[in-house]
């Protein structure tokens, strides 16, 4: 009447149990949860902050405790919606890009494009894997932030399905290639310039070294990806995502043969590509931010419409679609957020700094940068943003240096970094929910594919910030 179960079934099924990992979701709000016990444990503090030439800057030496009344329930709640608050101009975005993008993927446009780009390419997946993670390398290299990347994860997800290759492979591209190239900054004119500027250093100087890094970051990179991308191109059951992920795919409007390479199709990608380059534009010279570029992809949506001959209706239904299937991904952005807002009115984040530059007495240079550079990067997996954490560690991190007698270029580079390495996996950064949830990639899914690099990224970068110290990395 009653089957049988072996030892060994009883543990399988005890196993699969243990299996599935929590929800993002879940994921954050442990971290809030954890933030609001520390507020009962951790003493507030605070630095005293000036603000010169538009830049606030941390006086190193007036830290000091102060009174501060711990997080509450409600606190822990109403950080959510101010999280939400905080991170809306982000969110908007996304699922207006979502939107906007599905109405472009309606015309067949990206499809037929990614298929004359294979076609030119004669199959070549490392040749076309290395070409799109050096672009997107480059324009992050040189200031074009890898938030844009979020509009073209599609295009990488087109690329990826022709190429029989599973999702992963097409984000990873667009973003892995945006932040090995975010991760030198040779000539970002806003996390490099905020940080030299503070370290009152000449702008862009130390070009070279950062040259340097810029190619060994894009070869590891490059490198992962086209081993990952032949491993599962020959057994689909290897994907991180598994062999379904390929089977759901095959109707899911990939390119073929038979694709036909329109005027229409030609007019559309080329408006994507003008309206990119007019942003770009903008974004140069008139000082445009999100907003602008908002406005400039419902424009695109808009004109592709009108190109395509869609009808107002099928429009806003295709645009509502597109901006439904982001939706997870744009609350994360927020629900993320919260934990800064936390730990902002916990006033514990000066604390956690004064905390770790006074750990660092009595070490030799190179270890005391190591131990730095550790800092920072666990420090980057909470302040996301470049300029920010540069606002707030590079005022610390500058005396430390001078009192380890280590060049100001030197302590530069350990900063920066550690600024980029930790944005590939970190669940509070925006912009890979963002990539991941147009993607439909689970955050665990992601965090199985990335570890390896991750790992492979930090010992690239301790290894430069010990040759950055022992060869005295100039001009200061």
């Amino acid at each position: 009447m009653f089957s049988k179960t072996t030892p060994g079934e009883a543990g399988a099924a005890r196993v699969k149990k243990k299996l599935p990992m929590p929800d993002v979701f879940i994921i954050l709000f442990s971290f809030m949860i954890l933030v609001l016990l520390a507020s009962y444990i951790i003493p507030a503090g605070t630095y005293d902050r000036s603000t010169a030439n538009g830049l606030t800057q941390v006086a190193t030496d007036s830290f000091r405790y102060i009174d501060a009344e711990p997080l509450n329930v409600m606190d822990l709640f109403t950080a959510i919606h101010n999280g939400l608050v905080a991170a809306s101009t982000l969110i908007f975005l996304i699922l207006i890009v979502g939107g906007v993008l599905k109405v472009i993927e309606s015309t067949g446009a990206i499809s037929a494009g990614i298929y004359r780009l294979l076609s030119l390419a004669k199959g070549r997946q490392n040749v076309l894997i290395f070409i799109f993670c050096a672009t997107f390398a480059t324009l992050a290299s040189v200031g074009v932030g890898a938030n844009l990347a979020i509009a073209f994860i599609p295009i990488g997800l087109f690329l990826a399905r022709s190429m029989k290759l599973d999702p992963i492979v097409g984000v990873a591209i667009i973003f892995l290639g945006s932040y090995a190239g975010f991760g030198a900054g040779v000539f970002d004119p806003t996390v490099t310039v905020t940080g030299q500027t503070i370290a009152e250093l000449p702008l862009f100087s130390g070009f070279m070294f950062r040259g340097a890094i810029f190619v060994v970051f894009l070869a590891i990179t490059a490198a992962y990806i086209c081993r990952y991308a032949k491993r599962i191109k020959q057994d689909p059951a290897l994907s991180v995502m598994g062999a379904e992920v390929f089977e759901s795919a095959t109707n899911d409007n990939r390119p073929d043969t038979e694709t036909t390479f329109t005027l229409t199709h030609k007019l559309v990608l080329a408006l994507f590509a003008l309206s990119i380059g007019f942003f770009l534009f903008g974004a140069f010279n008139i000082d445009w931010g999100i907003p602008q570029l908002s406005a400039t992809f419902i424009m695109l949506g808009v004109a592709t419409a009108a190109i395509g001959r869609i009808s107002p209706n099928a429009f806003i239904k295709r645009l509502m679609s597109g901006a439904g299937e982001v939706m997870y991904g744009a609350l994360v952005i927020g629900v993320a957020a919260a934990v800064i807002v936390l730990l902002k009115q916990a006033q514990l984040i000066d604390t956690l700094v004064h905390s770790v530059a006074t750990s660092l007495d009595g070490h030799g240079k190179i270890v005391a940068m190591e131990l730095l550079y550790l800092f920072n990067l666990v420090f980057n997996g909470l302040i996301t943003s470049g300029t920010g954490q540069a606002a707030i560690v590079m005022p610390i991190m500058v005396p430390i240096g001078d009192m380890l007698e280590v060049t100001r270029q030197s302590t530069f580079i350990t900063f920066k970094l550690g600024d980029a390495v930790t944005n590939i996996i970190t669940p509070l950064s925006g912009t890979l929910m963002a990539c991941l949830a147009i993607a439909r990639i689970s955050y665990v899914e992601w965090f199985k594919f990335a570890l390896p690099l991750l790992a492979m990224w930090v010992v690239a970068g301790g290894v430069f910030v010990a040759i950055a110290v022992g060869i005295n990395y100039g001009p200061f």
